[in-house]
C-alpha cells in the first residue's frame, strides 16, 4: 500500500507547503518516520516520508546535497522539514539541493505536529489495506464460482477484472489458451514465452518488464511435478500484495480444475464419444444427444472434424490416446470415435492445422509417418456429419506423415466429390483392392498400405520404404506379391494411376 507526495500535500488540515522537488510529486510514500540523525541511512528501507526539524543537519550547500543524495539513494519518497524550532525557515542550501535532485521538500508549519502528519499518512495506508482486503474477499468467491460455472475461461476473466490487468492462460508448451480482455497486446505472448524459457524448472513464478514498460508476472500451474500450464498477468505496474494473493488464488483454482480425477474426465470423454457414435449410427433425430455436441463448438457454434487414417488398429489406438491426452491438457471436451484404423475427433471451428497436428505430438515417429490426416472446413455444429465426410475425404487424399490436409485445399480428388463417379470408383476399388485387403486380413500383411506408399512415391523405392519404415527389399517383395495377386505390372504408368484412384476410393468410400 502507498500514497503519493501529491496526496499528502492535498490534505488541508496539515497545511503543508511544497518548497522544492516538484518533479517528485508522484513518488510513493509507504510510511512516515521522524529522525534528527545527521546520517540516518542505515535505518532506512525506502518509501519513507522523513520528518525532521534540521537540528543536526549540515549547513554548507555541498553537505546539504550529499545529505539529500543519501536519502534519495535509500529510496526516501520525500522530506518534511518542520520550521519554527531549530530553524525559522528551511535553509536555502537544502531547498536548492532538493530542486537539483528532484526530491520533494515539504514545509511543515509550527502548529502542525509531526504526530499529526504521521497519523494522517498511516490512517490512509490502513484504509487502503482494508479496501484491498475487502476487494480480495469479494473477488475470491467470484473466482471460485467462476471456475465451477465457467471453467478456466471464466476464472481468467475474473482475475483480469479483479486486478485491472490483462490475464493470459497458456498450456505447458506456452501456447495461448485463454485471454481477457479479448485481445492480447502486441508481442506480449512472445515475451511471456521468453520469460518461461529463461526461468528454471525449479522456479514456480517469475516477474519481468515488457518492452511496453508494463510488468509481466507469470506463475506455473501444477501440483507436485505435474505441470498443466502457466498463468500470466500483464499490469501497468508490479502487482501489489493483494493482487498477488488473487493471482495465487486463481492459480490454485485452475490447478484443481486441471487435476479433476482421471476417472471423471474419462467418463465424460466416453459419454461424449458415445453421443457422437449414436448420432453417426442412428437415422432418427436424437435432439438431446445432438445438443451434447454444442460444447465442442467455438463461440460461433462452429466445429471442424479431424480424421486420422492410421497404418494399423494398434496405431489408431495410440493416436486416440495421444489426442485424448492433448485435449485433456487443453481443457477441451473430447468427442472421438475409433473404428479399425480410422480415428475421428471434433474440434472447435477456430482450431487450425497447427493445432490439429499438435494433437499427435505424443505418438512415435513411425506411427506418425504411417498416418494420413484430414481436416474439414468450419461447419455449424448441426452439420457435423458433413464436416466428418469432408475430413474423411481430405484424409483419403493426404500424404502419409504430412501436415493435416484441409478440405478447402483438397486437390487431386475431385472425382470423389461427385455421386456419379463415386459409384464407378467404388466398383473399381472392389475389383482391384479387395483382394489385397482380404489377403492382409487373412495373412496379417500390409499390402494395401505398401501399395499406396509406393504409388504416392511415384515408384521411388527408397522414399516409399522410408514412409513404411521397412527395407527397400522388403517393399520389393510386397510389390511382387501385389502384382501376382492383381495380375498386373506396376511399372506401367496407366496401371499405377488406376490403382492409386482405386486405393483412395477404397479408403474413402
Amino acid at each position: 500500500m502507498s500514497i503519493t507526495v501529491r496526496w499528502v500535500l492535498a490534505q488541508p488540515e496539515l497545511s503543508l507547503r511544497l518548497r522544492a522537488g516538484a518533479n517528485g510529486l508522484d513518488r510513493e510514500i509507504e510510511f512516515a518516520i521522524t529522525t534528527e540523525l545527521p546520517e540516518p541511512f542505515p535505518w532506512l528501507s525506502g518509501g519513507e516520508l522523513l520528518l525532521t526539524t534540521g537540528l543536526r543537519l549540515p549547513q554548507e550547500p555541498e553537505e546539504c546535497t550529499e545529505y539529500l543524495r543519501g536519502l534519495l539513494d535509500c529510496g526516501v519518497a520525500a522530506v518534511g522539514f518542520g520550521i519554527g524550532l531549530s530553524h525559522a525557515e528551511i535553509p536555502e542550501g537544502l531547498v536548492a539541493a532538493s530542486d537539483e535532485l528532484g526530491l520533494p521538500l515539504l514545509e511543515v508549519p509550527l502548529p502542525t505536529p509531526f504526530a499529526a502528519v504521521t497519523k494522517r499518512v498511516m490512517s490512509r495506508l490502513a484504509e487502503q489495506q482494508y479496501e484491498a482486503s475487502l476487494r480480495a474477499s469479494q473477488a475470491q468467491p467470484r473466482m471460485t464460482r467462476a471456475v465451477i460455472q465457467g471453467g478456466a475461461r471464466a476464472t481468467v476473466r475474473e482475475l483480469a477484472t479483479a486486478t485491472s490487468s490483462v490475464a493470459l492462460l497458456l498450456d505447458r508448451r506456452g501456447q495461448l489458451l485463454e485471454c481477457h480482455p479479448g485481445s492480447v497486446p502486441d508481442g506480449v505472448t512472445a515475451e511471456v514465452r521468453t520469460l518461461l524459457e529463461s526461468a528454471s524448472e525449479a522456479v514456480s513464478s517469475g516477474v519481468a518488464q515488457a518492452r511496453s514498460g508494463e510488468s509481466m508476472t507469470v506463475q506455473r500451474i501444477g501440483v507436485g511435478k505435474n505441470v498443466h500450464g502457466y498463468l500470466a498477468v500483464v499490469s501497468p505496474k508490479p502487482l501489489g500484495p493483494v493482487d498477488q494473493i488473487l493471482l495465487g488464488h486463481a492459480n490454485s483454482l485452475l490447478a484443481l480444475d486441471f487435476e479433476k480425477p482421471v476417472r471423471l474426465r474419462a467418463a465424460q470423454n466416453q459419454l461424449n464419444s458415445q453421443a457422437l457414435g449414436l448420432l453417426l449410427s442412428e437415422d432418427i433425430d436424437l435432439k438431446p444427444v445432438r445438443a451434447q455436441l454444442a460444447v465442442a463448438a467455438d463461440g460461433r457454434g462452429a466445429i471442424r472434424a479431424l480424421v486420422a487414417v492410421c497404418g494399423s488398429p494398434a496405431d489408431a489406438e495410440a493416436v486416440s490416446g495421444a489426442i485424448e491426452a492433448a485435449m485433456n491438457e487443453a481443457g477441451r471436451p473430447l468427442f472421438l470415435q475409433r473404428a479399425d484404423t480410422r480415428v475421428t475427433v471434433l474440434l472447435r471451428g477456430t482450431d487450425d492445422v497447427e493445432f490439429a497436428r499438435a494433437l499427435l505430438d505424443g505418438i512415435g515417429e513411425h506411427m506418425l509417418r504411417s498416418s494420413r490426416l484430414g481436416l474439414s472446413g468450419a461447419q455449424p455444429v448441426e452439420r457435423f456429419v458433413e464436416a466428418i465426410e469432408q475430413a474423411q475425404l481430405a484424409a483419403s487424399a493426404a500424404a502419409s506423415g504430412a501436415m493435416p490436409l484441409e478440405f478447402s485445399a483438397l486437390t487431386g480428388s475431385a472425382l470423389l466429390t461427385f455421386d456419379s463417379t463415386r459409384e464407378v470408383l467404388r466398383a473399381v476399388a472392389d475389383t482391384m483392392i479387395t483382394p489385397l485387403a482380404d489377403h492382409d486380413r487373412r495373412q496379417g500383411t500390409e499390402l494395401v498400405e505398401s501399395l499406396r506408399a509406393f504409388l504416392e512415391a511415384n515408384g521411388h523405392w527408397e522414399s516409399a520404404a522410408s514412409v513404411l519404415g521397412v527395407h527397400r527389399h522388403t517393399l520389393r517383395s510386397r510389390v511382387s506379391k501385389i502384382e501376382s495377386l492383381l495380375g498386373c505390372r506396376l511399372d506401367v504408368a496407366r496401371v499405377r494411376a488406376e490403382l492409386l484412384l482405386a486405393v483412395i476410393a477404397h479408403e474413402s468410400l
